[in-house]
């Protein structure tokens, strides 16, 4: 078991403007959280990397520092998926930090670093599912002659206009009066071919 040297520092977060921290606060300070040692986000969502109290939190001169523990009610106040939460949580820990949730994750812990083995484990999971749907969206919109990206500033008809104009001796400026499009989109389209 991994010895902490440093202080408790608790971090609490409220999605939004109506919920209240209360309770959240009471909790960490019966696990030994000072009141002074708590952080605190109001209506902030955990989608969100950048938030007032967390980044002050992360201060190194002012903040978590080396041997500290980061204590936390449930393990979705760090982040709203398990992807940005285990990088969270990994970040921490390569800073020499802990992370205790009340819910049952101690890092200082075996069981808490098999834990969050596992939890790494459905973070990338979460990370290949969602490129696999992804990639599935994509091959069935490709089948019905959907393509992404943005639509072509120019059609076949004006694509042929372009070159026969050029063909026939008509300077960029000219096709690009004549058809209402830009320079660019005429260079674009005379590089291609």
């Amino acid at each position: 078991m991994t010895t902490t040297t440093g202080r408790l520092i608790g971090y609490a977060r409220v999605s939004t403007a109506e919920q209240d921290e209360a309770y959240q606060r009471a909790k960490l300070s019966e696990a030994g959280v000072q009141a002074r040692d708590i952080y605190v986000d109001h209506g902030v969502s955990g989608t969100k990397t950048s938030r007032p109290a967390w980044d002050n939190m992360l201060d190194e001169e002012r903040g978590l520092q080396e041997g500290d523990t980061l204590v936390v009610w449930k393990l979705d106040r760090l982040g709203r998926n398990s992807g940005h939460v285990i990088t969270t949580i990994e970040a921490l820990v390569s800073r020499g930090i802990h992370v205790r949730t009340l819910d049952g994750i101690d890092t200082t812990t075996t069981t808490g670093k098999a834990m969050m083995g596992m939890l790494a484990v459905f973070a990338q999971m979460e990370r290949d599912f969602n490129s696999e749907r992804t990639r599935a969206a994509l091959d069935h919109k490709r089948e019905q002659g959907i393509t992404g990206g943005r639509p072509r500033s120019v059609d076949a008809t004006q694509a042929h206009l372009i070159q026969r104009m050029y063909d026939e001796g008509h300077k960029v400026p000219e096709i690009t009066r004549a058809l209402k499009i830009s320079r660019a989109t005429v260079y674009r389209y005379l590089a291609a071919k």
